[in-house]
């Protein structure tokens, strides 16, 4: 490098490490989107609509949320992987997605293109059968899967997702085999056994609270420690005699590794205060997802 080129290099140096925090200071000045990487319905969908209007308002900006559901949650995530580090661009995810998805498949990203923004809620996971179906509790489900293996079929999300992890644990753990079919999320399975296309689903009880609520579907049991509040008559797998079996989803927020520590902390706070906004707590917990 020409040495009079040295302090114009230096000033533009100089510039960037100050144009951050200015810039972080002013934010946000247009619409943040939250991607969903699943269809809409479905857990993250459910938590993302919740928690939107809130930190629109907490932000002073319209907040979106933007489904790109597919690949267990890989499209999506590679979206904002790939998304200008400002701010602007957070994907809606849980662990499995970003941690279990990458070990299972080649992906475009790895946990270390995000930076974490903050925890938005967790949620039991519970096993749904039709309202009017065969199976009126776990014990009759169980009983079906250990006498027919590989006959009685169910959903989950996609490839690593909490849903199918759980079920192979409920596989292993309870010895029995079932015909697991995979979907683009919690929505579309449910449609599936609405119609009858499928036996059972392992579902967060967020995105489908709803239909067992109407009698629809029935929750013939949660997938979590302790029973839930939110379905305190329903049974634990632990209780049907599956010891130590305890799963839950965590779903959190991120943005693109590199965007600016200020924006994250901007970002964090709108969370923190639209998860303690009275409406936004009444409304998670009555779909079983407190944050």
């Amino acid at each position: 490098m020409k040495r009079g080129h040295l302090p114009a290099v230096l000033a533009a140096l100089v510039a960037a490490t100050f144009a951050f925090p200015a810039f972080a200071q002013k934010f946000p000045q247009k619409p943040v989107t939250l991607v969903v990487p699943f269809a809409p319905g479905g857990n993250l969908d459910v938590v993302a609509r919740t928690l939107a209007p809130a930190m629109g308002q907490i932000l002073g900006q319209s907040v979106i949320v933007d489904n790109r559901a597919g690949a267990g949650g890989a499209i999506g995530a590679s979206y904002v992987a790939r998304a200008q580090p400002d701010g602007y661009t957070l994907l809606v995810s849980t662990p499995n997605a970003l941690v279990v998805l990458p070990l299972m498949t080649k992906t475009t990203y790895q946990l270390d293109n995000f930076a974490p923004i903050g925890l938005a809620a967790t949620t039991p996971l519970v096993i749904a059968v039709r309202g009017q179906g065969p199976y009126k509790d776990i014990d009759a489900v169980l009983s079906a899967a250990r006498s027919k293996p590989g006959q009685v079929t169910a959903g989950h999300a996609g490839p690593g997702t909490t849903n199918h992890i759980a079920l192979l644990q409920l596989e292993q753990a309870g010895k029995l085999s079932l015909n697991t079919v995979p979907y683009k999320g919690s929505a579309p399975a449910l449609t599936d056994l609405l119609g009858g296309q499928i036996d059972l689903v392992v579902d967060q009880l967020t995105s489908s609270a709803a239909h067992i609520q109407s009698g629809m579907l029935r929750a013939v049991a949660v997938m979590s420690k302790e029973r839930d509040p939110a379905l305190p008559n329903v049974p634990t797998l632990r209780e049907a005699g599956l010891k130590d079996f305890d799963a839950t989803t965590a779903t959190g927020l991120l943005a693109p590794a590199g965007t600016p520590q200020l924006v994250v902390n901007a970002l964090n706070a709108a969370l923190r205060k639209a998860l303690a906004d009275e409406n936004v707590k009444r409304h998670l917990v009555s779909v079983g997802s407190p944050g």
